[in-house]
């Protein structure tokens, strides 16, 4: 479920946060990157990563497992 919920929110968090740089002046490449740090698509994976802990732990929270459930 939380590998679902970071992939969908992925494009519509993507084309915010797209906005709010260009807003602000700056650019979503330097962000993905980490500044240039690091190549584009491992920043994606980074970003995603992160997107996916915290919908993880969102999931936990809202749906706790119970023993004897299923």
């Amino acid at each position: 479920m939380a590998a679902i919920v970071a992939t969908l929110a992925w494009v519509p968090a993507g084309a915010l946060l797209a906005a709010l740089l260009a807003f602000f002046g700056s650019s979503l490449h330097a962000f993905i990157t980490f500044g240039g740090a690091i190549h584009g698509f491992l920043g994606v994976v980074a970003w995603w990563m992160a997107g996916f802990v915290l919908a993880l732990i969102y999931a936990a929270w809202v749906l706790p497992y119970e023993g004897g459930e299923l």
